[in-house]
């Protein structure tokens, strides 16, 4: 700088300055815009990915879909293998309603070759690595607290599911209806108009049960509501103490199963289509279709095989549809067809009245053993497993019971509510004791009491009613919140054991997983997700803990909580995430001195903030 003026210098150094800034304007509204936008809009492309990647300190050079990022492997220190982030990308806010494996724009896009006439396009199709949102699904605006349960049943704000077209479609049949600032659901459906309630009891006369009551004494507890609409059937069938699993997919009748869920009900995104449903064999008492719109003679009679695989011996399939009491020539036909096909399937008619029949399974295999050789549908290859499900394709046969069930003529399980702590039959199974089994439920009753203590200064009786147990493993956790008034939904994973048929015959309900996925629900529609090792099984998988962190706060409700039970080297880990995710620890809890397990010792409550965004991210407590 010898022998120039200082004004020369001044005046070359702001000059200098002013670029380097215009420059890191420019970057910033170029990157700002594409991470807000469209980003989020080409469903998580490389830019979005790589920016939650670097934030997390993994290399953007490295192939994203091969292995998990060096930062989800617990126990690293800051500054080890990257930065651990203060905040994450917002997604575009058209992306509030986000379900990553039921998109139909990642089916556009990655161009895949589906049969749409088999619903192909509903049944899960999951994103590769590098085109998963690294990025926090925003509530639309104006959320709202959801109301509690049970005035939850009856109404929810319309600011929080803002799709009306399905009052206006179905105003004829008392579906839902818009008043003001909340949606109002009367109880109706399509061959129920004058209220669930009613349908109900009308299908527990035609049974001859006893007070009109479907339970049945506690003999009939669950249910599988195929084609469920927003799930008013299973609404009304839990004062009977029936628990049903309401089932539709994300359809032109959009948004179904996030209006069930935002009332409390369960409920799970699915479809009869080309994969077997993600339950057991024998898992339901009761199937039921209210004109649900199922090609039922499809595939020589797939779907309806599919029903029989999942439903007891002895269970029923009430069917309330046109084709049961219509008189026109195409009416007639299916009728005549589908009675031909149950009949093969060894079902009969326990009862048939106006606009509804009931068939009935057979108690044992004796039916089966005695049809003609060559009869169609075909009994089911002896090495064919009826309970795996993660992604297993539908087979056109028959699924014979076991020989205990056989030579018992039936599942031999105790009335509820007996049977929830009762030892299950099929325990034998997993070569599983009675003793063990009734160890496993003391020991999760003294670990949920446990947890109410943790919860109590941020919780009343009505604060939590959707409650997921992201490993239930025997389904101890569930089973010991039954004096809660909320239900849980029960994860198995996909490749331990399948243990979800232990947890169906304690009269529980739950779904096979794998969380390296995204779950099937859209986003907001848990109030608690309880993470036993949930994070140490992700990292054996070789998946990734970050993605994991983000799927918990997409699928659970502003102020909801999370317990993680796990190892301490986890629990610090997902610690340093809170401010990212806008979480905050309410308690933790060490049990290594009482804690009958290993490497899950340690428990973290964490309640998650609600926050708003209008192009950026809002506290709004």
């Amino acid at each position: 700088m010898r022998g120039r003026s200082d004004g020369g210098q001044k005046k070359r150094m702001i000059t200098s300055v002013c670029a380097v800034g215009g420059f890191l304007v420019l970057l910033y509204v170029y990157f700002g815009s594409h991470s807000q936008g469209e980003s989020a809009l080409e469903y998580g492309s490389r830019s979005l990915r790589k920016l939650g990647s670097s934030y997390l300190g993994g290399d953007e050079d490295a192939d994203l879909g091969g292995k998990q990022d060096e930062s989800g492997k617990f126990g690293l220190e800051d500054g080890e293998d990257g930065i651990i982030p203060k905040s994450f990308p917002v997604c575009d806010d058209r992306h509030s309603e986000l379900i990553p494996c039921l998109d139909r724009n990642l089916i556009y896009q990655m161009r895949l070759k589906l049969d749409l006439a088999l619903m192909e396009h509903y049944e899960r199709h999951c994103p590769p690595a590098e085109r998963r949102f690294n990025c926090l699904i925003p509530p639309p605006s104006g959320y709202k607290i959801p109301i509690k349960w049970p005035k939850s049943r009856d109404q929810v704000w319309k600011a929080n599911i803002p799709h009306t077209h399905l009052a206006h479609e179905k105003s004829d049949q008392n579906w839902m209806v818009v008043k003001g600032e909340k949606i109002v659901f009367p109880g109706g459906g399509t061959h129920f108009h004058y209220g669930a309630d009613k349908y109900i009891a009308s299908l527990a006369d035609m049974l001859n049960f006893s007070n009109s009551n479907l339970s049945n004494d506690g003999k009939l507890r669950t249910v599988l509501d195929v084609g469920c609409g927003v799930a008013s059937f299973g609404a009304y069938l839990l004062s009977s103490d029936i628990i049903a699993m309401s089932l539709a997919p994300n359809d032109v009748h959009q948004n179904q199963i996030q209006f069930a869920l935002e009332r409390g009900i369960p409920a799970y995104l699915g479809v009869l289509g080309t994969k077997r449903l993600p339950y057991p064999s024998r898992s339901f008492e009761l199937a039921h279709c209210s004109r649900c719109r199922i090609d039922w003679l499809q595939r020589d009679g797939i779907l309806l095989l599919e029903l029989d695989r999942v439903l007891r011996p002895g269970g029923y399939f009430a069917y309330s549809s046109p084709e049961a009491y219509a008189q026109d020539e195409e009416d007639l036909r299916i009728w005549k067809e589908m009675s031909a096909l149950v009949e093969r399937m060894c079902w009969k008619i326990a009862a048939k009245k106006n606009q509804t029949v009931i068939w009935v399974k057979p108690l044992s295999n004796d039916c089966y053993l005695e049809r003609e050789p060559g009869t169609q549908p075909p009994l089911c290859r002896a090495d064919d497993d009826p309970d795996a499900v993660w992604g297993v394709s539908m087979e056109p046969c028959i699924t014979t019971y076991s020989d205990h069930d056989h030579r018992t003529g039936g599942s031999g399980l105790a009335p509820w509510p007996r049977r929830l702590t009762a030892p299950p039959p099929r325990l034998a199974d997993f070569g599983y004791s009675n003793d063990m089994f009734e160890k496993d439920t003391e020991l999760w009753r003294r670990r949920v009491d446990s947890y109410w203590n943790l919860l109590s200064p941020k919780i009343t009786s009505d604060s939590l009613r959707n409650v997921m147990d992201m490993k239930a493993n025997l389904g101890s956790f569930g089973a010991a919140l039954k004096e809660k008034d909320v239900w849980v939904m029960n994860v198995v994973p996909e490749d331990g054991p399948n243990t979800l048929k232990l947890v169906y015959d304690r009269g529980l309900i739950g779904t096979v997983h794998s969380w390296c996925e995204a779950f099937s629900t859209y986003p907001r529609t848990y109030d608690l997700l309880h993470a036993w090792t949930a994070f140490s099984d992700v990292e054996k998988k070789g998946c990734s803990a970050e993605d994991l962190l983000l799927e918990m706060d997409r699928i659970l409700r502003p102020t909801g909580f999370i317990i993680i039970r796990d190892r301490q080297l986890v629990i610090e880990f997902v610690k340093k995430y809170l401010q990212a995710l806008h979480w905050e620890a309410v308690a933790t809890a060490d049990h290594s001195s009482d804690s009958d397990q290993d490497g899950d010792d340690f428990v973290l409550v964490i309640q998650k903030k609600l926050w708003l965004t209008s192009e950026s991210v809002k506290e709004s407590e």
